[in-house]
């Protein structure tokens, strides 16, 4: 073979590889053209109780860290800052307007090793439970400012906490 049919055949399995790529994101985003956009954030959110910069990395179906949301904005990783406030959470994402989680949508914070693409020290990622539309989803963001995950994971916590209370009251 020459080099001339070498060439031409790489790049067609190259060319190949995308197109696969690009129907099959294509056909993941069909296929959750149901899910909701998240929230904008309200006017009465509440007061800041707690702010960091963060990597966005994913947001997957609940207990799923390989099935990611393709569609509302969820489904590249950005440079992203999140601030819980005293009626939910607001992820900020670069390039996509704000998202809010309500704190009624929450389901739980815990920390994660890895998920799709990424896989950090043990603990290094914190996993945000939550709920999008009718559909659990878990986001995993990567706290680059403070370093220590904890302080976000104890503001979540007790912002779900203090929902589950207050929602328990109400029924």
């Amino acid at each position: 073979m020459d080099r001339t049919v070498s060439t031409t055949i790489v790049i067609l399995v190259i060319l190949l590889a995308f197109a696969g790529m690009y129907f099959g994101w294509r056909a993941r985003q069909r296929r959750q053209s149901s899910l909701p956009r998240p929230a904008a954030v309200p006017a009465d959110a509440g007061n800041e109780l707690f702010a960091a910069d963060v990597f966005y990395v994913a947001t997957t179906v609940a207990g799923e860290p390989l099935n990611r949301i393709a569609v509302a904005g969820l489904g590249f990783r950005a440079r992203a800052s999140v601030a819980v406030l005293e009626r939910g959470l607001v992820l900020s994402l670069d390039g996509e307007p704000d998202a809010f989680i309500p704190a009624s949508a929450l389901r739980g914070v815990e920390r994660a090793t890895w998920t799709i693409d990424r896989v950090v020290e043990t603990g290094g990622l914190v996993l945000i439970a939550w709920t999008l539309g009718t559909v659990d989803v878990d986001s995993y963001l990567r706290v680059a400012e403070p370093a220590d995950p904890t302080p976000l994971i104890d503001a979540v916590s007790n912002l779900h906490r203090a929902s589950t209370i207050h929602g328990s009251e109400k029924q």
